[in-house]
């Protein structure tokens, strides 16, 4: 919280503040826009439950770890992943709509504080993060913050506290049956 103050310690009208307002009413609407195209239906609800009970099945499975049961284990797997695809495919339809309204609040805020700086970092970033903090702006002074830099670590942190705040987190088994890398103790086809 204090390296927050210090960012923000240094402004002059507030932009960070009003990027961060701006990020987190954006949070508000997109996951207003996920309630009404997923979180609310019953076939979210119905999925969700079939990822949960899959999950803790092949755990108790994976626990026991007998050779009789790598058949049981493999089905229970493969429905898993089932789910978890239709999952994310049922996902999909909002995640238009909520990256059209992402796209138009960043090209206006992208508009708004074009080459200003919006805040000021308490340290100087390393090399790689430097690139992406000081994007568009003209100086040589690296704690200098840009929109996009502010924006995206609001957009990130924001978002996922309220989903987990609201309840809308993947399921326990969706973390860790999806992705495009899965995890070490995974089987891939």
């Amino acid at each position: 919280m204090a390296a927050a103050a210090a960012m923000f310690s240094h402004m002059k009208y507030g932009d960070g503040l009003t990027i961060v307002g701006v990020s987190i009413c954006t949070a508000i609407v997109c996951e207003s826009i996920s309630w009404l195209f997923i979180y609310r239906t019953g076939s979210y609800n119905n999925l969700k439950s079939s990822i949960d009970k899959a999950s803790k099945k092949l755990e108790t499975m994976k626990t026991e770890s007998k050779k009789s049961k790598i058949k049981k284990i493999d089905r229970v797997e493969t429905t898993l992943n089932d789910s978890n695809r239709d999952l994310s495919l049922f996902k999909f339809k909002s995640g238009a709509v909520v990256a059209f309204v992402l796209f138009l609040v960043f090209g206006l805020l992208n508009s708004m504080f074009e080459g200003k700086s919006v805040a000021k970092l308490p340290f100087v970033p390393i090399p790689i993060v430097q690139k992406m903090s000081h994007r568009g702006l003209r100086g040589e002074d690296m704690t200098d913050c840009s929109m996009t830099f502010l924006y995206f670590l609001c957009s990130i942190s924001i978002r996922t506290n309220l989903q987990k705040f609201l309840g809308f987190s993947p399921p326990r088994g969706a973390v860790a049956g999806s992705g495009l890398f899965p995890l070490p103790d995974q089987k891939t086809n």
